[in-house]
């Protein structure tokens, strides 16, 4: 996925804004900030989707009104196979949690506590949290019982929530209606939606950046971090190769042997035979991360607004040389 596909996809298509970057008053959908911020979690972080719509508010330090700038998390029973990994969340992605954090959230919850309080007893309602929020106490099926939060699979993640002595506060980090965590099937209603908005621009505006031919996947944006990650790490080789003057056959095995394996690391595959499924279509021979996608955009902050506009300067300025 191109920067400008990203941005038209996470902007226009999750988000719900016109091309332009104005406000869509036609648009209809549900909680634009939450899935705008799910987008670029997804993509910032390479996670899997029953990794990423799984996380809780203690793995991102998010109890207690805090928000930290970066986050580590220790992936577990959501990882794929239960392979355990760590997970560097850059600044990027936590500062675009805030909009939904501050105003969506919020209104979520006081709208579930109904529900939330009908089901009281078939919830694992947490009391506190031990070793620094990495476990959690609390009451389930009638027994006080602690869990790492590390090993809490998916059904115990979507039921588990906070006693905050005002009403109760789901755990999960994305949540919809009755306050309880979004299902797959419930992530892909968010994401047909965003690929029929896209088109629909696509065809009323006569704008916006070329479509594939079938809808995208949440796993396109893993795609996407492991190219956009690779091709920085090469560079970043090739940079120290040349400042070391190291020989050409060193050079080529840290090329081919270290970018490639830190990759491998980061998505969490068993075999680097995964990682070269992921860079088949690559053609540019814990905190790397950040300069990654800070290099693929260019602009801090950018959006599919910002870049539609800088095209079009760009196009005027080459009508007028002509």
């Amino acid at each position: 996925m191109e920067l400008e596909q990203y941005l038209y996809c996470r902007d226009v298509g999750f988000g719900g804004l016109a091309p332009d970057g104005g406000l869509d008053q036609g648009f209809r959908g549900w909680r634009p900030h939450r899935n705008r911020a799910a987008c670029e979690l997804a993509l910032l972080t390479g996670m899997r989707i029953q990794e990423w719509s799984t996380l809780l508010l203690p793995e991102l330090g998010l109890l207690d009104a805090r928000r930290p700038r970066t986050a580590d998390v220790e992936l577990g029973a959501c990882a794929k196979a239960g392979h355990h990994r760590s997970v560097y969340v850059p600044g990027d992605a936590m500062e675009l949690l805030d909009p939904y954090l501050l105003l969506e959230r919020p209104e979520i919850v006081a709208k579930a506590q109904g529900s939330l309080r009908r089901d009281h007893r078939d919830l694992f309602v947490i009391t506190g949290l031990e070793a620094d929020g990495a476990k959690v106490c609390g009451v389930l099926e009638g027994r006080t019982v602690a869990r790492a939060i590390r090993g809490m699979d998916p059904r115990l993640r979507r039921i588990a929530v906070w006693e905050t002595g005002d009403g109760l506060d789901p755990l999960a980090l994305f949540i919809g209606a009755g306050g309880r965590m979004l299902t797959a099937s419930g992530w892909d209603r968010v994401r047909w939606a965003a690929w029929e908005r896209m088109k629909a621009a696509a065809v009323t505006g006569g704008v916006g950046p070329e479509l594939p031919r079938r809808c995208w996947v949440y796993h396109d944006l893993r795609h996407t971090f492991a190219l956009r990650l690779l091709i920085y790490l090469t560079r970043l080789a090739l940079g120290d190769g040349r400042a070391q003057q190291l020989p050409m056959s060193t050079l080529l095995d840290h090329m081919s042997g270290n970018p490639l394996l830190q990759v491998q690391r980061r998505l969490g595959h068993a075999s680097p035979v995964t990682t070269y499924r992921y860079i088949r279509y690559l053609k540019d021979p814990m905190r790397e991360v950040d300069e990654a996608f800070r290099a693929w955009t260019a602009a801090g902050g950018a959006s599919y607004a910002d870049i539609a506009r800088t095209t079009m300067r760009l196009g005027d300025g080459d009508a007028a040389q002509g």
